[in-house]
Order: structure tokens, then sequence, then C-alpha cells
């Protein structure tokens, strides 16, 4: 079997598959013609930015799996101008609900940051500013770096993916991936994100996992 890894950098308002059953919302099909590759963990609908591809199940296992560790990394536009004690709770870690979030990379992004817009564009209120952080997880709890924000007061209006392990949007080698576009791994990339994972689970293993319930 061939294995193949993409990268795609989703616009806002795609879904992070490749079928839906509300036939007028925008998938991974209009974009990705390649056959039987899966995303790698999802991206929220309103969402943006860094997918990977691929049909490695043993890779698209562990690199879904926070218990891996590997980071992902987030530019976050929110409502509002964070405190000092507002950064070091999302470093140290968010109760939301029934879990405390693990420990964050966070720091302020510069003002002169090239972000292209969005549409469609995000709220604007000219009372209050707004500024972008760059958040870096090892987990990927359901929209986590939204309630992450709110729960310390200040509300994620955009949220982009710009890197998953090694991989990034704006590659040194190749350059930026644009909006809607997807290309393969190159090989550099590609020896980096194997190398990043551990020996992959055998067929066999993974069935005989799945025989017991807990």
């Amino acid at each position: 079997m061939t294995y193949r890894y993409l990268l795609f950098n989703k616009p806002y308002g795609v879904l992070s598959q490749f079928t839906d059953s509300n036939s007028d919302r925008p998938t991974l099909k209009d974009y990705i013609n390649v056959p039987s590759v899966y995303a790698v963990g999802r991206l929220d609908q309103d969402s943006e930015g860094l997918l990977l591809l691929t049909n490695n199940g043993a890779v698209q296992h562990q690199l879904s799996d926070p218990k891996f560790d590997h980071p992902k990394t987030y530019w976050v536009q929110v409502e509002g101008i964070p405190t000092p004690e507002a950064i070091a709770q999302l470093q140290q870690g968010v109760a939301i609900q029934t879990y405390k979030t693990r420990p964050a990379q966070v720091k302020f992004l510069p003002e002169s940051l090239n972000i292209p817009p969005r549409q469609p564009p995000i709220r604007f209120r000219a009372a209050i500013p707004t500024i972008w952080l760059e958040i870096t997880l090892t987990e990927g709890k359901n929209r986590q770096v939204r309630r992450m924000t709110a729960a310390v007061g200040f509300p994620t209006l955009r949220l982009i993916r710009v890197a998953i392990a090694q991989l990034t949007i704006n590659s040194p080698e190749v350059g930026e991936l644009e909006v809607g576009q997807w290309r393969d791994l190159t090989p550099l990339e590609l020896k980096s994100i194997l190398g990043s994972v551990h020996k992959p689970i055998q067929p066999n293993q993974a069935r005989r996992k799945n025989t017991h319930n807990y």
C-alpha cells in the first residue's frame, strides 16, 4: 500500500470530513481529490488552518492521541487585552467543567503580523480592542482553545491552527500554504513527522486491544 500524507489549509466554514448529511455545507471533498485519506484529529467548522491527512492509520492514531504529547499551535484572536493573570492561568491550566487543561505555551503576537482577512469577517466592536495570541497545546479536547480563553474572560473571535508537531503553514522549504490549498508533505517534513511518532501499532495488535471492554 502506498501511504499519502497531505497538508491542507482549511478555510473557515469547511467541515473536517469528506461527507455530510447536510449537503449545503462545504467539506474536504470540495477541495481535496485524493481518495482514502482522512484528517488527523479535527478542526472545527468555525476554525481555520492546518490539517494533516493520511491513509496511514497508525500515524493518524498516534498524532491524534493526546498521550503522545504532539504539540499543536494556534493563532488566536481574542476580544479584549488579556491581563498577566489571565495569561498565567492559560499557561498553568484552566478548569473547564469537569477537567483542567494541561499547561500551555502562550505568548502575545506582534501587531504587525500579516494575517489575511476572514470571510465572513469577525464581529467588530469599536469600543473593545482585540489582540492575537499564540497558544501551543499538547491535547485537543472539544473546542478547547475557545473554552480556555472564555474561562479567563477573553472570548475567542478567530482561531487559526498554524502548526502540527513540526509541520507548519509557512514552510521554510516551500513557502506558505494558501487558504484552501493542499500539498503533499516534502521528504524532509515526512521524515520529521514519521520520526516523531512511536512504533506503529500492528493491525493484529489493534484487533486484540479492541476485544476488551473496560
